[in-house]
C-alpha cells in the first residue's frame, strides 16, 4: 500500500503545475519519503505524532499559568518540576506517588545519590 501511495503521489505531482496549492504538500512528502516510510521497518516508530501532542497539551493549556511564576527563578523551578512530572508519566510512574516518596527520602539521601530519586 505504501509503494502504491508513493507511485500515486508521483503520478499526481507530474500532472500539477508548480503553482498548484496541492503541489507544495506533495513535494514536501516526497522529499521526506524515506523518513516517512521508516515505520514499516521499525515497529517502534509511530505513524502519527499524537503521543507527542498529548504530552504537550498540558503545557499549552496552562500557558497563562506560566506567567504567574513570579520571577525567572520561579519559572525555572516550575519548568524543572514539570519536566520531572512528565518524565514520571512517560515512565508509567504515578507522579504524585513518586513525589511523595522523593520528598520523604530526599533529606536522608546523600548528595551523590540524588540521581537515584529521579523517576
Amino acid at each position: 500500500m505504501l509503494t502504491a501511495l508513493e507511485a500515486w503521489l508521483r503520478q499526481q505531482r507530474v500532472r500539477l503545475s508548480n503553482s498548484s496549492a496541492v503541489a507544495k504538500p506533495i513535494d514536501y512528502m516526497l522529499r521526506r519519503w524515506d523518513r516517512f516510510a521508516r515505520f514499516i521497518d521499525d515497529g517502534r516508530i509511530c505513524l502519527t505524532n499524537n503521543a507527542a501532542e498529548r504530552a504537550l497539551r498540558g503545557f499549552a493549556l496552562g500557558r497563562k499559568s506560566w506567567l504567574s511564576a513570579g520571577s525567572e527563578r520561579g519559572a525555572d523551578r516550575a519548568a524543572i518540576m514539570a519536566t520531572l512530572i512528565m518524565t514520571a508519566k512517560l515512565n508509567d510512574i504515578d507522579p504524585q506517588a513518586w513525589l511523595v516518596d522523593v520528598l520523604a527520602g530526599v533529606a536522608s539521601t546523600p548528595q551523590g545519590r540524588l540521581n537515584e530519586l529521579l523517576p
